[in-house]
């Protein structure tokens, strides 16, 4: 390749009908100052165009980068997304297992308050039922008790007994919730002890 500096030392011959020697050097002289910008202005872009040129393969490389970077990003996500599923899917089946294992508890809580009702209520009757026994016999020692002490008062004895009679049943019904025979019980008890009416 000519450089400026051949270009400035080339010698021409010398003919007959040459041209001028002086138009020739100055004419030269512009050639090489214009080639000499011409490989400046070459060595320049050269350069420009390495760098660029390694610019590019930076970016490209970074291209690459964010590229796995966005490849990774969706794994991720889509692992994340697996995970939440899948929880989700624990979670609801705790939830069911729960809500049945509570349903279980409360039928059987309902069962067994049932059941301890009716023993209740079985308990209450029988109760009842050994009470009014009771006072029954209570009722017949006292009348034979005063038919014993007070014979002349059969008549008398009679109507204490409907009167009784009617308290007890009336305190049976009620649940034994008042006091059976109100001042009868009373009269009752100080002839048992003995105190008169």
């Amino acid at each position: 390749m000519i450089t400026p500096l051949d270009i400035q030392n080339k010698e021409f011959t010398k003919g007959v009908r040459g041209y001028k020697e002086e138009e020739v050097d100055s004419f030269l002289d512009l050639i090489t100052l214009d080639f000499e910008k011409l490989m400046q202005d070459n060595r320049r872009l050269k350069e420009s165009i390495g760098a660029l040129t390694t610019e590019v393969e930076r970016y490209r490389g970074s291209e690459n980068a964010v590229l796995e970077t966005l490849e990774a990003a969706k794994a991720l996500m889509g692992d994340i997304s697996a995970s939440a599923e899948k929880r989700a899917e624990i979670l609801l089946r705790n939830a069911e297992m729960d809500a049945d294992r509570i349903q279980r508890e409360a039928r059987e809580s309902v069962e067994r308050l049932t059941e301890e009702s009716v023993n209740l209520r079985n308990r209450l009757n029988m109760f009842k039922s050994r009470f009014r026994n009771l006072l029954e016999v209570e009722l017949e020692r006292f009348n034979t008790l005063s038919a014993e002490l007070f014979p002349e008062t059969e008549g008398e004895a009679s109507l204490a007994k409907v009167v009784e009679a009617a308290s007890v049943s009336s305190f049976a019904e009620s649940g034994g919730g008042a006091e059976p025979g109100g001042a009868d019980t009373k009269t009752f008890t100080n002839l048992r002890m003995g105190d008169g009416a």
